[in-house]
């Protein structure tokens, strides 16, 4: 072997490390928005610094909570529940187009028209119930999503008592717009989630993003805590509506806070929680929640009618027992706990 034969196998050796596929880094932040957290892991190519990412994020999160909640007096969907005349923002028409394109897709079992009835059951922002059989059939006279449009970026509705509810699928738009941020900083593999809402885009370190899904458990307030299934996601978004946070219990009768449209009462199903597997987390949110409308027999049935969603249901059987029916296509990618 000539002295230059030898060089050139040293400076091979020398480079093949640096010539390895680098394994990717990740970074990630938590915070709270929308009266609940969020948490957001991403591949950083190591340009991106994470505390202004972080701030950035916490900016769109503040102005889509100014358009969107409830919670807040100058909100627009506030000043519009009041009558004032004030324009749409982008937020607001991205989320209000969302809703009615998912309400007719479930025939009236999403209804973000549904504010009358939600406040009068008492899980409007005041908390306060004041629901009667008289008032029922008035009440109803306010919903549906025929008795509003939207014209140049002003809401106009068939009657001013008429007042929207976004959040059956605010946050699982809020997870869209801010996918869409990571889209434009030109990320290939994240993951955002935002109060149990999940939306991904590639994986992470060559293996798909392991979503957990919570026991429904009265007051089982700990995500993450006491799982019923792990769902392997890749390039899709996931929300889960359920009924076991949220509701009260009056001369012992159970109320959910999510309210049938169609009939002004709180759903009671044996339908415990929704689970679904959409393109956007906004389709996903709002298809969970007429799911549990729905119940069981009917969701099985609207969702096997639509097999570009996935689902994982979970409801009760005639012993209190938890049973799940889960999609065909969703069975490779879920693990179910055992306990």
């Amino acid at each position: 072997m000539n002295q230059r034969i030898i060089k050139t196998f040293f400076i091979l050796l020398f480079f093949l490390p640096s010539c390895r596929e680098k394994k990717p880094v990740f970074s990630g932040f938590t915070g709270i928005t929308q009266g609940t957290t969020y948490n957001m892991v991403f591949e950083n190519p190591g340009t991106l610094n994470t505390a202004q990412l972080k701030a950035d994020i916490e900016r769109i999160l503040h102005d889509f909570d100014m358009s969107l909640s409830l919670y807040q007096d100058s909100s627009t969907i506030s000043r519009i529940n009041r009558n004032e005349q004030v324009l749409a923002d982008s937020f607001f028409i991205g989320a209000f187009v969302r809703a009615k394109e998912v309400s007719a897709m479930t025939g009236g079992a999403f209804d973000i028209t549904v504010g009358p009835l939600v406040n009068a059951w008492g899980f409007g922002p005041d908390a306060r119930k004041n629901f009667t059989e008289e008032k029922r059939d008035s009440l109803l006279k306010l919903v549906g999503m025929e008795k509003i449009e939207l014209a140049d970026n002003m809401v106009i509705k068939s009657d001013p008592g008429i007042i929207l509810d976004f959040n059956a699928i605010a946050q699982g738009y809020s997870v869209d717009v801010i996918y869409g941020f990571f889209e434009k900083l030109g990320i290939n593999n994240f993951l955002v989630e935002i109060g149990g809402e999940v939306r991904v885009k590639g994986d992470k370190d060559g293996t798909y993003w392991k979503i957990g899904i919570d026991r429904p458990e009265d007051n089982n307030m700990v995500p993450g805590k006491n799982l019923q299934a792990v769902i392997r996601l890749k390039d899709r978004a996931l929300a889960t509506s359920g009924n076991y946070r949220k509701f009260f219990v009056e001369n012992g009768v159970k109320y959910s806070h999510t309210i049938d449209p169609r009939t002004g009462y709180p759903m009671r199903n044996r339908l415990l929680s929704a689970t679904i597997i959409a393109a956007d987390c906004a389709a996903a949110d709002g298809i969970a929640t007429a799911c549990m409308v729905m119940g069981k027999d009917e969701a099985i049935l609207f969702i096997s009618n639509n097999p570009q969603l996935d689902a994982c249901l979970i409801f009760s059987d005639e012993n209190g027992g938890y049973k799940t029916w889960i999609t065909e296509s969703l069975k490779d990618y879920i693990s179910e706990s055992e306990d």
